[in-house]
């Protein structure tokens, strides 16, 4: 399947677009002003131990204090090693980044932790809503090939590796290199690779948690330790591999660090990654803001004329398949099951897309038949077999429910791009007024390059307004130091806060 990374940098946010067949299947952003956790490393006090939950709070630094799960203690005593039985965990069958999944241990939390507690811990769930982040003491540091897990003595290959030769090659690789007492997994991306790859990005990452670990001796708690990749060189990382075709970025300086990256640790790609040097802007060029402009309403219209419904709540998401304009021709259980597999595939485009996680409950159209309805459950386990995020689906019921759930490590689009409205009490959503002022900054900057103007007038809502000469006035003047052009922005109450007109003066 021929697929393409498109990646859009500014100053304020980045956005990374993957395409198949010239479809948006996974969007990610990051923003200046919202950097994500997942994947830092802290050096954190334990500030609370619950016996009742079998969890802990630890202070990180940040806006909330983080949960760390009984599970997700590691500690070096070697009998705490003996009751973790560590060599029994099945690593090939979970997520390749964090692979650690427990059943109920055999031991309890006010054992292993107690109040002041120093601790080195990842994230490894960010901040959702009103939850602080979820950490574990279990590090693992992702490279492009392997991922080295430093307290786990143990050697997995990727589930998504199937050919058994190849895994067999990888893992017989790995074993002769590694050190005792460090666990490695094979990534997806390390199918073919050379000898000389893998032990090339061992040491890598081997130097990496030695001086992870030096520097988590010398600071202060709470402290950040290690950060992430941010999300050009993650994109890179993650999702360059060998089905993708092409990697198109809009940006000198990116362009730049990506292809010294890509030199370092899979040169191999570098004839695919390509400089966007034009005047449409990239997203626009690649058709992936109309698809974006889509991707936050409750409605998705089928081809068909059927439809789903989408909405999300604190605990769960629900989707509602219907048939709408669609009549189909000769009987109606025919007529519902064409719908229900259509939507199938659309569900699962959306889930992917949407980055919707957590428990997910979905309404088919009732079926009278059981054949039909173990068609559909078969559909849809085969439609998001081909996502990367793990999910577990139940059988359908009798009323056309099916209860699934999907890992969720990161806010979904739906909470990045928008928040709660205002006009209503929050009872639906409106864009986010940064998100309004960045697809204003956007604009200006592929408009003013062909308008005669010398001035810029900017009509806003006053909470865009403010936002924007408040938060972004930085963002502002560099639009108006790569212009050559004065902006002014004026507040208007009287409009709508997603409403905006921006006025050119000669």
């Amino acid at each position: 399947m021929a697929s393409e990374l498109i990646i859009n940098v500014e100053p304020w946010e980045t956005r990374v677009a993957l395409l198949e067949n010239g479809t948006v299947v996974e969007f990610h952003v990051e923003r200046e002003a919202e950097r994500g956790f997942v994947g830092n490393i802290y050096k954190g006090k334990v500030v609370r131990v619950l016996p009742g939950m079998q969890a802990a709070f630890v202070e990180i630094g940040l806006q909330r204090t983080a949960f760390l799960y009984v599970t997700d203690i590691y500690d070096h005593l070697p009998e705490f090693e003996m009751m973790l039985g560590r060599t029994d965990y099945d690593f090939e069958a979970e997520d390749e980044e964090h692979p650690l999944h427990y059943e109920a241990p055999p031991f309890r939390i006010e054992d292993l932790l107690h109040n002041g507690q120093e601790i080195l811990v990842q994230v490894s769930k960010g901040p959702l809503g009103t939850k602080g982040a979820r950490v574990t003491s279990h590090i693992s540091l992702p490279g492009r090939y392997l991922v080295l897990m430093p307290t786990m003595n143990h050697v997995g290959v990727s589930r998504r590796i199937k050919d058994e030769k190849e895994r067999k090659r990888l893992r017989d690789l790995i074993e002769a290199m590694r050190p005792q007492g460090l666990g490695f997994i094979a990534r997806t991306a390390s199918e073919g690779a050379s000898a000389i790859d893998i032990q090339s990005e061992m040491e890598f990452l081997i130097k990496l948690w030695e001086n992870i670990q030096k520097k988590a001796a010398s600071i202060q708690v709470p402290g950040l330790v290690y950060e992430d990749l941010d999300i050009t060189l993650r994109a890179v990382r993650d999702l360059f591999t060998g089905d993708v075709k092409r990697l198109v970025v809009d940006s000198e300086t990116a362009y730049a660090r990506i292809v010294e990256f890509v030199d370092a640790f899979c040169h191999d790609l570098r004839p695919m990654v390509e400089y966007y040097d034009y005047p449409k802007p990239i997203f626009e060029a690649f058709g992936i803001e109309m698809e974006l402009s889509k991707c936050l309403g409750k409605k998705v219209w089928l081809k068909s004329g059927g439809y789903i419904v989408i909405e999300s709540t604190e605990a769960l998401t629900a989707i509602d398949v219907n048939t709408g304009k669609y009549v189909g021709r000769r009987h109606l259980e025919e007529t519902i099951l064409k719908t229900n597999l259509e939507a199938v595939k659309e569900i699962a485009y959306q889930l992917r897309l949407r980055n919707i996680g957590g428990i997910i409950i979905i309404d088919f159209i009732d079926m009278e038949n059981p054949a039909h309805r173990e068609e559909v459950f078969k559909a849809l386990s085969k439609a998001v077999s081909k996502d990367k995020c793990k999910a577990n689906i139940l059988k359908m019921s009798e009323i056309g429910l099916i209860q699934m759930t999907r890992k969720r490590n990161r806010d979904s689009l739906s909470r990045i791009m928008s928040e709660p409205c205002f006009y209503c009490e929050g009872e639906g959503n409106l864009k986010s007024r940064r998100t309004i002022a960045y697809d204003i900054f956007r604009r200006v900057k592929s408009e003013a390059k062909w308008a005669n103007c010398s001035e810029i007038e900017i009509h806003v809502h006053p909470r865009v307004g403010d936002l924007i000469l408040n938060h972004e006035a930085h963002h502002l003047e560099y639009l108006e130091e790569m212009l050559n052009k004065t902006i002014t922005i004026v507040s208007r109450p009287e409009m709508h806060v997603e409403q905006h007109d921006i006025i050119y003066k000669p």
